[in-house]
């Protein structure tokens, strides 16, 4: 099965932020609004998140708050070594990490077609 990464509209400068109950997993479902029953599917995926100085980060997706910052899980940060050839990447193990809404730059989830495609929907 064919894996990709898919940009996350959600999570990109929303004007809404998500509601407190994004993350509180002892709710019910029903009483969610249709953003936050999006970021609860997303929950433990893995995510690579790029910032503003070029670097990425993958790891499973933890938590967003109201402010659109996020946390996650087994991070690594990957940076390019040389400027001129961005090829040759670096790699540490971070481990749980929060990456500022302020300095975030694309969000993508690792996932099959098919689960892109369900994530695209609102409706589920």
């Amino acid at each position: 099965m064919e894996e990709a990464f898919e940009s996350l509209s959600i999570l990109k400068g929303s004007s809404q932020p998500p509601s407190d109950s994004a993350m509180a997993f002892n709710l019910p479902e029903d009483n969610s609004t249709p953003l936050v029953k999006q970021l609860r599917r997303l929950l433990f995926r893995r995510m690579l998140v790029g910032v503003n100085d070029g670097r990425f980060f993958m790891g499973s997706f933890h938590c967003i708050d109201k402010q659109g910052n996020i946390i996650l899980q087994d991070a690594m940060e990957y940076r390019s070594t040389r400027r001129d050839c961005p090829s040759s990447m670096e790699q540490r193990c971070l481990g749980l990490i929060l990456i500022p809404s302020s300095c975030r730059t694309s969000c993508h989830i690792d996932c099959a077609v098919e689960e892109q495609m369900s994530l695209l929907s609102l409706q589920n």
